[in-house]
């Protein structure tokens, strides 16, 4: 069976840690930027504070993201409050991402440490979001604790290099998602995942040409720093933002 190019209009387009190209990553003028651009959902990371808060960052410390020094586990919400995570924004909370989001755009939120879940869904729940939010790990045991307690969340795999057999334990958790690094995505691959009923995504293709091979491949979901190149490509772009420059603000995963 050849490969499967996925149909233009049914392509979901994910914002990589906001717009992560093109504003600060992970913070709520990147978020914002995204959603004037267009695009379907964001993608963020989050992590728990010392005295149990969900924050929204990558790095398991704060140094490269922000003005300051430390693991993000051993700092206060307090300590966090007064750091720039870039152009003088906030290390926002995932609370305030959340009421940013609500009713606007998808949210797939990346479980990066454990004891993250537990706080991540409760702040989802109690508002009524199960609907608008995947939760999403590398770790299939953290994402399995998390539907255990909870069977009324989405959540998604992601992996690097699927094997089969890792692909398979992700299916038999229930997940709606498996994404995968765009370098090692093969129409193969996408294949086995979408012939399992499940939506089959890569990240993090920044440049035109990456993006059509996602597309020719058959990925269903793109997860990108640049969601302006990709929307504009598939003639779904909000607002023309001009020439951007190269990405100043991270990049993986």
């Amino acid at each position: 069976m050849g490969r499967v190019q996925s149909d233009r209009d049914e392509i979901r387009v994910i914002g990589h840690r906001g717009a992560a190209g093109l504003m600060p990553e992970n913070t709520l003028a990147g978020f914002e930027h995204a959603i004037a651009l267009g695009v379907d959902a964001v993608e963020c990371d989050v992590h728990t504070t010392r005295d149990g808060h969900v924050v929204v960052i990558h790095d398991e410390t704060v140094d490269r993201t922000t003005n300051g020094t430390g693991r993000v586990a051993e700092m206060t919400l307090s300590q966090l409050a007064v750091l720039d995570a870039g152009d003088g924004r906030p290390v926002p909370l995932l609370s305030q991402l959340l009421d940013l989001l609500a009713g606007r755009c998808e949210l797939w939120c990346e479980l990066k440490a454990d004891g993250t879940e537990d706080p991540a869904a409760e702040a989802v729940v109690s508002r009524g979001l199960q609907s608008g939010v995947t939760f999403i790990s590398f770790d299939l045991q953290r994402l399995s604790r998390l539907r255990r307690r909870r069977d009324d969340l989405r959540i998604g795999a992601l992996m690097a290099a699927p094997t089969a057999r890792a692909v398979k334990k992700a299916l038999d958790l229930g997940v709606s998602h498996i994404g995968i690094h765009d370098r090692y995505a093969t129409a193969g691959i996408i294949r086995r995942i979408r012939q399992a009923g499940v939506s089959a995504g890569v990240w993090t293709p920044n440049t035109l040409a990456r993006m059509q091979a996602m597309i020719r491949i058959g990925a269903t979901h793109i997860t990108t720093d640049r969601p302006d190149i990709l929307l504009k490509h598939l003639g779904r772009l909000a607002r023309d933002w001009g020439p951007c420059g190269a990405k100043p603000f991270g990049g993986q995963i």
